[in-house]
């Protein structure tokens, strides 16, 4: 019987980054030229690494029945969603949602 081997952690961020970023890059763009529409595909590479990573270990967690590990693992990775949300984000943008929010 062959035992099932977990993929290493950054393969797992390595997945998410390149498919969300596969995602962003043409989502309501035809040609993602200027340099703020590299800034929105990295964010979201970014954001998609982080998630998928996170969702990764806390599914590995809860197959152990290790809760804490899973909810920390979902806490983590809720904050680098935010935090890369807060340093990418373009400041136009974070401005007109103060406004309308």
């Amino acid at each position: 019987m062959r035992a099932v081997v977990a993929p290493p952690r950054s393969a797992s961020f390595a997945q998410g980054f390149v498919a969300a970023g596969c995602v962003s890059a043409f989502q309501d763009r035809a040609t993602p030229c200027s340099a703020a529409d590299l800034r929105r595909i990295l964010r979201h590479a970014l954001q998609g690494g982080t998630a998928l990573s996170a969702g990764s270990r806390a599914a590995q967690a809860l197959h152990r029945r290790d809760y804490g590990s899973a909810l920390l693992a979902v806490a983590t990775g809720a904050a680098g969603v935010m935090l890369i949300e807060h340093l990418l984000r373009a400041p136009a943008q974070t401005n007109t949602e103060n406004d309308h929010g």
